[in-house]
């Protein structure tokens, strides 16, 4: 095995992967805990920097977690291990395994968040939703990284059958897949935005697209982008009405990214320098859904 890299190189690679720069500004990314100078054989990569994830990369011995969420996502003055979130730093630091997050920045990234819904749902000549043009860190002439991706699909098919896909290619989570629309219209181009996306709406309906998987819909603007939807429709368009909603839950539409990451991890440090593992435990809140009855 080639010699083991240090936390050091490790966030070198992650932070050209995922530009800081890129983050929002609200956002809270980068190494949260670790030595740089440690070395690192071992590469947990997890959704949620929870309690039973902690406990699963450290059984895997694992040397750093690299989390999509952040454990911290507002300022903290003590990280005292009589908090739960505290107690998650002192259970890593014991154990001598860093963290490290990658979030907003890891949603706009070629091969980011987004780039692995898209590919899982189907999405092909895809560009982003948004294009990042603020020189927070990137080229504006990069179409490659951006909120969100935008394309068609391989061949049309029904808003039932494409939201039928998207059930089964993520997670499994209580919530499973809410759909609003016509089942029976064709769909034939779609948009994709991991984690919370209704804020996004407007630049959903500039691109003109059939159906919109996301994830977090709230009542209002989920309501409100279908009545103007229904209101505006081309009675000459088949899938009129749209953009229909694709409503998934949050951590199952971040998930496919982590694959990515552990990937581009071992192809930039090089094959034999670090063990990557993928959690795969269900980290999403809810646990259970009763069904209204009769349907």
């Amino acid at each position: 095995m080639s010699p083991a890299p240090t936390l050091a190189d490790v966030v070198a690679v992650l932070e050209d992967l995922y530009p800081p720069s890129t983050a929002e500004g609200w956002d809270a990314v980068g190494l949260v805990a670790g030595d740089p100078a440690a070395l690192v054989r071992t590469v947990a990569f997890a959704v949620d920097p929870v309690a039973a994830v902690v406990d699963e990369a450290l059984a895997w011995g694992a040397d750093l977690l690299v989390t999509h969420h952040p454990l911290f996502l507002k300022p903290v003055h003590g990280v005292p291990a009589t908090t739960f979130k505290g107690a998650v730093v002192h259970r890593l630091l014991t154990n001598g395994c860093g963290l490290y997050v990658a979030h907003t920045n890891a949603d706009a990234a070629p091969r980011g968040v987004a780039d692995a819904l898209a590919d899982l749902v189907g999405i092909t000549d895809r560009r982003p939703l948004v294009v990042r043009e603020d020189g927070a860190g990137d080229d504006p002439g990069d179409t490659g990284r951006g909120i969100g991706r935008v394309g068609r699909l391989a061949e049309p098919t029904t808003l039932r059958a494409f939201a039928e896909r998207v059930a089964a290619v993520l997670p499994p989570v209580a919530q499973g897949v809410r759909v609003a629309g016509d089942l029976d219209a064709t769909v034939s181009t779609a948009a994709v935005v991991g984690g919370s996306g209704d804020s996004l709406f407007d630049a959903v309906r500039a691109a003109a697209v059939d159906v919109y998987v996301t994830a977090d819909l709230r009542h209002h603007p989920a309501s409100e982008l279908r009545e103007r939807a229904e209101f505006e429709a081309d009675p000459a368009r088949r899938a009129a009405g749209t953009p229909f909603l694709v409503d998934v839950a949050h951590f199952a539409s971040e998930w496919p990214w982590l694959a990515y990451a552990a990937q581009d991890l071992v192809a930039r440090l090089g094959e034999g320098t670090v063990t990557t593992r993928v959690s795969t435990l269900p980290t999403d809140p809810w646990t259970a859904r009763v069904a209204s009855p009769g349907r």
